[in-house]
C-alpha cells in the first residue's frame, strides 16, 4: 500500500496538470530550466574556447620547437629586431641597418602582392586550376586538380601567411559570392564563429552542390579541401610533366615544410596514377596519361616522340617520394630514364627535344635551353645537389658538366652592346633566338659553379652574370619593362622581341635570386625590384594579376598563371629575405620553385611496397645541416 502511494506521488510531480494548477511552482520550474540551459551552454562555450586555446598553444609549441631545432643546427633566427645565431646563441646582427630595413619593406610589398593574388583566387576561383581575373571566374586548365591552390601552399607557408595556408588545407566551406543578395560578397573564414552571419542570404557550395546555408551548417571542417575535395580520380588526359612539377612537387614541398602527412599521402596517390607512363620499351616515359584509366601516350604533334624536358624532369620529385615513403619504385622509374639517356649521351651533352620512347634514341629536332629542353639540364644538376653531392649521384654531375661544355658552344654575343645569349641549334646551324624560358640558365650556372675548380667556377659564374644582364634587358628593352616570350638577335641591332606576350614568367627573377644568394651583389636585388614594380604597374588588376598580350602596347590578357604564385612571387620574396630562409645548403628547388629537403644519398636497399615513411629518411630530413610552365602554341 505504501509503495502504491509513493508511485502516485512521483506521477503527480511529472504530470503537467499539477503545475498548471500551481503557477508559482511552474515559474520555479521554468527558472530552473533556464538556469540549467545557460549552465550547459556556458560549459559548451568554455569547452570550445578551451579547445581553440589548446590549438593555438600547440601551434606555438611547434613554432618554438622549430626555432630551437634551427638554433641546434647552427642556423639563424630573428626575434623582434635581433638576429640570433645557433653558434653560441648570441645576437650577431642588428636588423635596423638601412639595407635590412629596405629589404623588409620590399619583402612586405611582395607579400602584399601574394595576398592580393591569393585572395582573388580564393574569392573567384576556389578549387579551380587557375583564375581569370578580368572575368572573375575559375578555369580548369589541368583537369580540375586545384593547380593554383597546390602551387601556392609552400609560398603561403614560407611567407608566414598561416591563416591562408590553413584555409587551403582545411577551409570551413566555400560561399558563392555572386549568389549573395544585393550584390554583396561574403566569404566565411576561420575567424568567424558559428552563427555569425551578416544579414545576407548566404549559399554554401559543398561537395559541388549549392544549398542555402543555415546557422546549423556554419561549422569549420565540413569541407576539407586538400583532405576531402582534392580528388585525382578524374577522366582527364594529364601532362605527366606538369602534374609532377606542380602537384607532386607542391605536395612534397608542403610536406617537407609542415610535416603534415596528409600532403605526402596525396603526393603518393597522384604519383601512382602517373607511374604507368614509364612502362615503355626503353623506360623513356610517355608524356600524357589519363588519371582515371591510365592509357599513356604522347601528343600527336610530336609524331609519337616523347619530349626531352617532359621526360627528364621528374627525378627530383620521384626520388624524394621514394625517400619519404620507403617505396623504391618511384625512384627506379625516373632513374632508369637517366641511365638510358646516358648510354648514348653525346660528347657535347646536348640532346634534341624529341626522344623515341621505344628505342630511347634522339630524333632529329631542335637543341635548346628554352622550351621543351630546359629543365632536363636543370635536373641533372639538381639531383646531384638533392643527393648531397655523394658518389651515388656523381653521374648526374658528370652528365651536367658535359652538357655545360655544349652550352658554351651555343653562346653568342650581339653587336654593338655585346649581350651574351644562348642560340638554338638545328643540325650544324645555330639560330640566333633565345626564349625567356632559357633565362633559368644563369641561375643554374651560378648554382653549379661551386662544383668546379676555382678557375672553372669563376668562368661559369662570369658567364652566368653576363646572361643575367641579357635577361634583365629583355625586360628593360620594352615600353612596359616586361619581357616578351622570346628574342631575336641581328648584327648591329642587339635584340628585338619576337613573340611579344608576357605571361608572368619567373625565370629571370629565379636567376637573380640565385646570383644574389651566391654572390651577395645587391645589384641583383635592384633588378628584381624593378621587375616587380613593372608587374605591379602593368599586370595588377582589381581581381588578381594578368599577363600582357603585347609588352609593347600593354594590352592585358585574362589569366593568372599558377606559377606566378608558385615561382615568380616566391623568388621575389626570397630575393629580399635573409639567406637562412630556405637555405640553399638545406633545400633544392624543383623547376616549379617548390623547395625539397636535401637528403644524403647512400642508396642502401629500401624495402619495396611500404606505404609508411622511412624511419631513416625521416631522421635525415630532421637532422640535415647544411619546367617551369610552358605554353605551346
Amino acid at each position: 500500500m505504501a509503495r502504491s502511494r509513493s508511485s502516485s506521488t512521483v506521477w503527480r510531480y511529472i504530470n503537467p496538470a499539477y503545475y498548471l494548477k500551481r503557477p508559482k511552482r511552474l515559474a520555479l520550474l521554468f527558472i530552473v530550466f533556464v538556469f540549467a540551459t545557460f549552465f550547459f551552454w556556458d560549459r559548451q562555450t568554455l569547452l570550445r574556447d578551451h579547445e581553440e586555446e589548446i590549438s593555438k598553444l600547440n601551434e606555438e609549441v611547434i613554432h618554438l620547437r622549430n626555432l630551437l631545432e634551427e638554433l641546434k643546427n647552427g642556423g639563424d633566427i630573428s626575434i623582434g629586431k635581433k638576429k640570433y645565431s645557433g653558434e653560441g646563441g648570441q645576437a650577431v646582427k642588428n636588423m635596423d641597418s638601412p639595407d635590412n630595413i629596405l629589404d623588409a619593406q620590399r619583402r612586405e610589398r611582395v607579400k602584399d602582392a601574394m595576398l592580393h593574388a591569393w585572395s582573388s583566387y580564393e574569392k573567384y576561383a576556389w578549387g579551380h586550376d587557375e583564375l581569370q581575373p578580368q572575368t572573375k571566374n575559375g578555369v580548369d586548365s589541368f583537369g580540375g586538380l586545384g593547380a593554383t591552390l597546390i602551387d601556392s601552399l609552400d609560398t603561403l607557408f614560407i611567407m608566414g601567411l598561416d591563416e591562408q595556408f590553413q584555409r587551403a588545407r582545411n577551409p570551413c566551406f566555400i560561399i558563392r559570392p555572386e549568389l549573395c543578395c544585393e550584390g554583396r560578397e561574403h566569404l566565411i573564414t576561420f575567424g568567424e564563429r558559428q552563427g555569425k552571419v551578416r544579414p545576407c542570404r548566404l549559399f554554401l557550395a559543398r561537395q559541388g552542390k549549392i544549398k542555402k546555408a543555415t546557422k546549423g551548417e556554419l561549422r569549420c571542417g565540413e569541407a576539407r579541401w586538400v583532405a576531402n575535395s582534392l580528388d585525382f580520380n578524374k577522366n582527364y588526359d594529364a601532362s605527366v610533366f606538369e602534374t609532377t612539377i606542380r602537384v607532386v612537387g607542391g605536395l612534397l614541398s608542403t610536406y617537407d615544410l609542415s610535416g603534415d602527412k596528409l600532403f605526402l599521402d596525396k603526393a603518393q596517390d597522384i604519383a601512382d596514377r602517373l607511374l604507368p607512363a614509364w612502362n615503355t620499351e626503353s623506360g623513356i616515359p610517355y608524356n600524357i596519361i589519363n588519371l582515371a584509366h591510365g592509357n599513356p601516350h604522347n601528343p600527336g604533334w610530336t609524331g609519337g616522340d616523347s619530349i626531352l624536358a617532359d621526360s627528364g624532369t621528374e627525378q627530383l620529385e620521384f626520388i624524394a617520394l621514394s625517400q619519404r615513403t620507403g617505396d623504391r619504385k618511384y625512384q627506379q622509374k625516373v632513374e632508369n630514364v637517366i641511365l638510358e639517356l646516358n648510354r648514348t649521351f653525346p660528347d657535347d651533352g646536348l640532346l634534341p627535344i624529341y626522344i623515341n620512347p621505344h628505342k630511347g634514341t634522339a630524333s632529329y629536332s631542335t637543341i635548346t635551353f628554352g622550351a621543351m629542353g630546359d629543365s632536363f639540364y636543370e635536373y641533372l644538376l639538381k639531383v646531384w645537389i638533392q643527393g648531397n653531392r655523394t658518389a651515388a649521384v656523381s653521374h648526374y654531375r658528370k652528365m651536367w658538366e658535359t652538357s655545360m661544355k655544349g652550352l658554351e658552344s651555343l653562346v653568342r654575343r650581339t653587336t654593338p652592346s655585346s649581350f651574351a645569349y644562348l642560340g638554338e641549334k638545328m643540325g650544324s646551324s645555330v639560330n640566333d633566338k633565345m626564349d625567356e624560358l632559357a633565362c633559368f640558365a644563369p641561375g643554374m650556372l651560378a648554382l653549379g659553379s661551386s662544383g668546379y675548380s676555382p678557375d672553372e667556377a669563376q668562368k661559369f659564374l662570369s658567364l652566368a652574370e653576363e646572361l643575367a644582364w641579357t635577361c634583365y634587358n629583355f625586360y628593360q628593352s620594352t615600353p612596359t619593362k616586361l619581357a616578351g616570350e622570346n628574342y631575336f638577335f641581328n648584327d648591329g641591332q642587339d635584340m628585338s622581341v619576337g613573340t611579344s606576350w608576357n605571361i608572368l614568367r619567373p625565370e629571370t627573377v629565379e636567376s637573380l635570386f640565385y646570383l644574389w644568394r651566391l654572390t651577395g651583389n645587391k645589384t641583383y636585388q635592384e633588378w628584381g625590384w624593378n621587375i616587380f614594380q613593372a608587374f605591379e604597374k602593368n599586370s595588377r588588376v582589381e581581381s588578381g594579376y594578368v599577363g600582357l598580350k603585347d609588352v609593347n602596347t600593354g594590352v592585358k590578357d585574362n589569366m593568372m598563371q599558377s606559377f606566378f604564385l608558385a615561382e615568380t612571387l616566391k623568388y621575389l620574396y626570397l630575393l629580399f629575405s635573409p639567406s637562412s630562409v630556405i637555405s640553399l645548403d638545406e633545400w633544392v628547388f624543383n623547376t616549379e620553385a617548390h623547395p625539397i629537403k636535401i637528403v644524403t644519398r647512400n642508396d642502401r636497399a629500401v624495402s619495396s611496397g611500404r606505404s609508411g615513411g622511412s624511419e631513416e629518411s625521416d631522421r635525415q630530413l630532421r637532422t640535415r645541416k647544411e619546367g617551369r610552365f610552358r605554353v605551346h602554341h
